[in-house]
């Protein structure tokens, strides 16, 4: 797991964890989910995408349009699985909420 190290007797966090506290310095709200960056399923997203890609150029059985379908349908599916899981979190008016120390 990547850590950052900020000098001597420095707190080591996992890059993950300073990407949600930028997030919740920038906004003023902490999110009960990640950013997308930080799932495993936008990697997933990408991987399944460039495969799909992939065999599209190599392939005689699948053309460039069934192709870029699948690759529509896959980003389509990512988008409504992170709307859903956005749907369940409660986000307070700015200023609504202290901040953690």
């Amino acid at each position: 797991m990547a850590t950052a190290q900020a000098g001597e007797g420095a707190r080591r966090e996992p890059e993950g964890y300073r990407a949600e506290a930028f997030g919740e310095r920038m906004t003023g709200l902490p999110d009960e989910t990640k950013w997308s960056l930080l799932t495993t399923e936008f990697w997933a997203m990408l991987i399944v995408i460039a495969a799909i890609l992939i065999a599209t150029a190599v392939s005689d059985s699948l053309n460039d349009t069934r192709g870029w379908l699948l690759v529509t349908v896959v980003a389509t599916g990512y988008i409504v699985s992170r709307g859903i899981a956005k749907a369940g979190t409660g986000h307070l008016p700015i200023g609504a909420l202290r901040r953690r120390t």
